[in-house]
């Protein structure tokens, strides 16, 4: 693995000169990243309970446990290795390893760890499909999107979003030890709104990005641009989220709760799509949030209700 310039690191320690060197447990937490970490808890659970087949509750608790953990370390080491533009970022420069708090290379070994144990753990207590999926899950976000599309092209966050798409297809591998129709569609709606939802927040922080020289899509083809590939991607995922009805994997309660999600959602990018303000691209940016976890909580109610309504 590549090494975080010395530059940066001193930067970062520089900048904070007057901070304590004493880490504590928060901020281990935090190096976690535990807000992104909840929406991949949820995705995952809800790939686990719609995955044909049983699992003991505490197998079930082991397999959510491993891939937040793999989550946790895929985010433990992209703080180890961009350590040398968070603290010049508005948006992270209050990230344990940007403020000193942690060091960088802490961080990596608290990612290394989690990544080993929560692979090793899925692979022996579960399946190693589930395992494999797991590893390569964090592979793709650690090399492919962290240390080589990231600064390289702005086509990161399209080609990175795989890695937060696969949570739900390592949960129903845990489970069935397969791969099914499902799970893959589970997969392509995630990949599909991880453009809108992250493009709008670089809209945001274009000032950031284009100071440390990451090339997101704002900061290399412009805000008009952006706003355009925002709009086409979010009608493609509207699109997308009518599929698992359209194709006999979910019913019409689903169907109806997307087509509505879908509506509220392309209302608000279009807005923005025509008035360019930054707080709506903010507001796209925390509904979309919304959006999704509303969406996969839209499946487990379609799967719930008859039940509930048949007893």
């Amino acid at each position: 693995m590549a090494k975080v310039g010395e530059a940066g690191v001193g930067a970062a320690m520089r900048g904070t000169a007057a901070a304590p060197r004493v880490s504590e447990l928060r901020d281990f937490w935090t190096l976690l990243k535990p807000n992104v970490m909840q929406l991949v808890i949820f995705t995952s659970a809800v790939g686990l309970f719609l995955a044909p087949g049983h699992l003991h509750p505490l197998l079930a608790f082991t397999a959510i446990l491993c891939i937040a953990a793999g989550a946790g370390a895929s985010a433990a080491i992209n703080n180890w290795y961009d350590a040398d533009i968070d603290c010049r970022m508005a948006r992270t420069r209050l990230r344990p390893t940007a403020t000193g708090r942690i060091d960088p290379a802490e961080a990596l070994a608290v990612g290394v760890t989690l990544a080993i144990f929560s692979v090793m753990v899925m692979s022996l207590a579960l399946n190693y499909l589930a395992g494999a999926l797991l590893a390569f899950t964090i592979g793709f976000y650690v090399f492919v999107y962290t240390m080589w599309l990231k600064r390289r092209t702005p086509q990161n966050i399209v080609i990175g979003g795989a890695a937060g798409a696969l949570p739900p297809v390592v949960a129903w591998a845990a489970v069935t030890g397969g791969i099914s129709l499902l799970p893959i569609l589970l997969f392509l709606i995630i990949f599909l709104w991880t453009p809108p939802h992250f493009w709008a927040l670089a809209l945001y922080r274009n000032g950031d990005y284009d100071r440390v020289g990451v090339p997101m899509l704002p900061v290399v083809a412009g805000r008009k641009r952006t706003l355009d590939h925002i709009l086409a991607y979010t009608v493609v995922l509207v699109a997308v989220t009518l599929l698992p009805a359209l194709l006999g994997q979910a019913g019409l309660c689903y169907a109806a709760i997307a087509l509505v999600l879908g509506g509220v959602f392309l209302a608000h990018v279009v807005r923005l799509w025509r008035q360019d303000r930054d707080v709506l691209a903010m507001r796209v940016f925390r509904f979309s949030i919304f959006y999704l976890f509303l969406l996969y909580a839209g499946l487990v109610v379609d799967r719930v209700l008859p039940t509930l309504v048949l007893g």
